[in-house]
């Protein structure tokens, strides 16, 4: 089975202004500059891959606010904002990309910042690892502030969705968790739990790539998440 793979940072209402989120999202793009070579640079979706090569996200404060002031829902001021961006790399198996939403304060509307990973090709090699997922788990959680986040592949997502609680946090190969959730307990061999910053943590399952089709590691994940769940960790978002 060829899993492809999906990084995500969640967090309840929270009322922003467009320049706060602005900020936000500049410290998240140049976060990103050090995960990997291929998330240095970010474009503006277009109605063609040519028309989105000539919009550039440029890092600038004024011109980020005017990006996210356009993301703007013109009915439901409360949903907050929406921007997305891709990284201008031709092969689509081997792109990334990523949508945001921010200053969402509604109940229904969850602020999220999805990542969207290649999937084969130079790109892929590297990214797909553990290293570089971590990477892009804590500069989310720096510059957004997440409740939680995960990466892992879209089946194993597929699967925690179907058996999982909404809004409460799932276990992936790579799991961020805020510090308010409380102390994250010993966990077993491999994993691997780092601090973010004081901000929360990240923990890692296993170093080599996890499959939902190797029996270990979906062993390995269920044990964590009980673990956390014992813990207290993984409550939901909100009600």
């Amino acid at each position: 089975m060829n899993e492809t793979y999906h990084v995500g940072s969640y967090w309840g209402p929270r009322k922003e202004t467009p320049e706060a989120c602005a900020l936000r999202l500049g410290a998240f793009l140049t976060g990103l500059r050090d995960v990997d070579p291929s998330f240095t640079q970010w474009f503006q979706t277009g109605r063609s891959r040519k028309a989105a090569l000539t919009r550039p996200i440029g890092l600038e404060p004024a011109e980020l606010e005017r990006l996210v002031r356009r993301g703007k829902d013109r009915v439901v001021e409360e949903i907050g904002f929406r921007v997305d961006g891709w990284n201008g790399v031709e092969d689509d198996h081997d792109a990334s990309g990523f949508l945001v939403t921010c200053g969402s304060h509604a109940p229904r509307v969850s602020n999220a910042c999805a990542v969207t990973l290649p999937s084969r090709g130079p790109n892929a090699n590297r990214v797909v690892t553990a290293q570089v997922l971590a990477g892009l788990l804590r500069a989310a959680a720096v510059a957004w502030e997440p409740a939680w986040g995960i990466a892992t592949s879209q089946a194993h997502r597929k699967l925690l969705d179907e058996r999982g609680v909404r809004g409460a946090p799932r276990v992936g190969w790579v799991t961020y968790l805020e510090v308010h959730r409380g102390v994250v307990p010993p966990l077993p061999a491999p994993v691997r739990i780092e601090n973010v910053e004081g901000r929360g943590a990240l923990i890692t399952l296993t170093p080599e790539r996890f499959t939902v089709a190797n029996p270990e590691h979906m062993a390995l994940a269920e044990r964590v998440g009980e673990l956390l769940a014992g813990a207290g960790l993984m409550q939901p978002v909100s009600p």
